[in-house]
């Protein structure tokens, strides 16, 4: 990746081209979400719902390809691959000129060319400490001057954008250069993920006070609606530049259908996206069979009468002819994605890193039934046990880990006792100086995670623990989480990026308050994680990893859950479709045609 070259381009007739036209507005994508989503101030947010509705508004350096697989980076808003230097410390970005932000008031009437500067500004608000940015280390632990500027601005509570940044160099108006103080031989996808798009400060200025709903972007797409938790509805930028589908042809099964379906078209081909927040699956998968969305994961609940899924085989999964007559599609993929269950470190029940608090930790994991349960009941065996903190199909993954410790309430039990949390009068555990012990797990009100909390409470009975769980939306969980106010909750994540360091960095002490729920801070674990990321691919980073998974495995702030198959269907009149394990919610969406139905 360090010897990847920027190629010039004639900048004349990218500045001389109009701007495509609006997609067909009778061209509608109607599609549902499973949970809230929270906003769209990319650096803010951090839940999957909210960067899928972002990232077809903003516009960042490099994206992926839609069809090649390995994942391939390309360029978006630059005119080509940036120039690297033999380091892997300075990277050089040229951007297309003539490339507008969308309409809106806040340009006063006037068109608003996207330039470096912007991309330099974008990239500071993720060291300002008002942002709260979960992915912010990303930035500030690389790019040269960024974290001593956020330091400072938490000392006098206001973060100087105007100061230079070294690492930040604009160099004239479509020229960036992006100076690191260490290595990092992954930062082109750093620079290609969804919360690397281009804000414009006077936007941001404007909007000061609830940037969260008004963003403006050079993307395919506008936000024209947000009722939170209940609608959004995104119109095709009358102002987006003129793009042609030009990706590769792809080499798995259907990829050559796609390509030629999109080859030469101009995107996006849809005029409007519709999203519902449908938290229920019932309801879900209803208005799927009545064509009142497009596309769908299907959820657990109708897995039995849409697949034919082989139980000894997760990977053996078909359509059911019936569905298959109504010419809906599947597309059956297994993610770049993990779920697991956390516990939160500063609590004081179950945190903490003394032998009596691992050995509760352990009990509880030990205590729960992935494959027994979790597994068919809740998954339909469309999933396969996490071995370990980086997922299959991602570089850095461990085949020879297995960091899951089974399924084994006897030895739970034992362990339990000889760490002094006895069983009292009332059948359930004290802790070790004889106070109530009580695990309170975060959770919602779907039925699917009733269904969870059933086998979450079998797992504590088994153990004599008493658990309470504590309702609440997903997205006012997920803003707890953040706070460290939650004792523990299951959850999942999806990669950001192809590299496992996307997974492994929630456990950096410096992620605490961003992507590290846990509030995991050992000492031991940030020495291997700040050397891994100076390394390239290759057998000595590998060895950082399985240190890294040996010491959390022995410590347990995780509880490993699974990586999860994707089965979605589109209607027989979508065309254009392929799940990307990156842009997996919403990637889609401006390469997809809707047919006259």
């Amino acid at each position: 990746m360090k010897h990847l070259k920027w190629l010039p381009v004639l900048a004349l007739g990218a500045s001389l081209a109009p701007p495509a036209l609006a997609a067909d507005p009778a061209k509608v994508l109607r599609v549902a979400f499973s949970a809230p989503e929270t906003g769209f101030d990319m650096v803010k947010v951090h839940d999957v719902y909210s960067m899928a509705v972002g990232e077809n508004i903003f516009d960042g350096l490099l994206t992926y390809d839609y069809l090649a697989r390995p994942l391939k980076v390309v360029p978006n808003t630059a005119s080509a691959m940036p120039e690297v230097s033999a380091d892997g410390k300075v990277f050089t970005f040229k951007i297309k000129p003539g490339i507008y932000f969308a309409d809106d008031p806040v340009f006063k009437g006037k068109r608003r060319e996207l330039t470096a500067a912007d991309y330099a500004y974008t990239f500071k608000r993720f060291a300002d400490p008002k942002n709260n940015a979960p992915n912010g280390a990303s930035y500030t632990d690389f790019i040269a001057g960024l974290d001593e500027a956020a330091k400072k601005a938490g000392k006098t509570g206001k973060f100087d954008y105007d100061t230079p940044i070294p690492g930040l160099q604009v160099q004239d108006r479509y020229t960036l250069r992006i100076v690191l103080k260490k290595p990092n031989f992954g930062f082109l996808y750093t620079v290609a993920a969804k919360d690397a798009g281009a804000v414009a400060r006077e936007a941001i200025d404007g909007y000061n006070q609830d940037t969260l709903s008004h963003p403006v972007g050079t993307g395919p797409f506008m936000l024209k609606e947000w009722k939170p938790g209940s609608r959004i509805v995104l119109v095709a930028n009358p102002g987006f530049r003129k793009t042609v589908f030009d990706g590769l042809p792809g080499s798995e099964p259907g990829d050559a259908e796609i390509y030629q379906a999109l080859k030469g078209k101009s995107l996006p081909q849809v005029g409007r996206v519709e999203i519902r927040i449908i938290e229920e699956d019932q309801p879900r998968w209803l208005s799927f069979m009545n064509k009142q969305l497009d596309w769908i994961v299907v959820p657990k609940s109708a897995m039995k009468s849409a697949l034919n899924i082989n139980p000894d085989n997760p990977y053996d999964t078909t359509l059911r002819p019936a569905l298959a007559k109504r010419h809906i599609r599947l597309s059956h993929t297994l993610g770049l994605d993990s779920t697991y269950a956390y516990f939160n470190l500063k609590d004081s029940v179950v945190g903490g890193y003394g032998k009596d608090r691992v050995a509760l930790r352990r009990a509880i994991a030990l205590a729960y039934p992935l494959k027994k349960e979790v597994i068919p009941l809740l998954y339909g065996n469309q999933a396969i046990p996490m071995q370990g903190l980086v997922p299959l199909g991602m570089v850095g993954f461990d085949p020879h880990f297995q960091g899951q410790v089974g399924y084994d309430p006897a030895t739970a039990n034992a362990l339990l006792d000889e760490f002094g949390y006895k069983i009292g009068a009332d059948g359930y555990r004290t802790r070790p100086d004889g106070a109530p012990l009580v695990i309170e797990q975060a959770t919602q009100s779907s039925a699917s995670d009733k269904q969870f909390n059933e086998i979450w409470q079998k797992a504590f009975d088994s153990i004599k623990i008493r658990v309470r769980f504590k309702t609440a939306k997903w997205n006012e969980n997920l803003k707890a989480a953040y706070s460290n106010k939650l004792q523990m909750w299951s959850l999942g994540g999806s990669a950001s990026t192809p590299d496992g360091d996307d997974f492994v960095t929630v456990f950096s002490s410096r992620s605490i308050g961003q992507g590290n729920l846990a509030g995991y801070q050992v000492a031991a674990f940030d020495k291997l994680y700040d050397a891994s990321q100076i390394l390239p691919d290759g057998p000595e980073r590998q060895e950082l990893y399985r240190k890294m998974n040996r010491l959390v495995a022995a410590q347990q702030p995780y509880i490993l859950g699974v990586t999860r198959f994707y089965n979605e269907l589109t209607q027989g009149y979508v065309s254009g479709f392929k799940r990307h394990p990156i842009s997996a919610q919403a990637g889609f969406w401006r390469y997809v045609d809707v047919a006259p139905h």
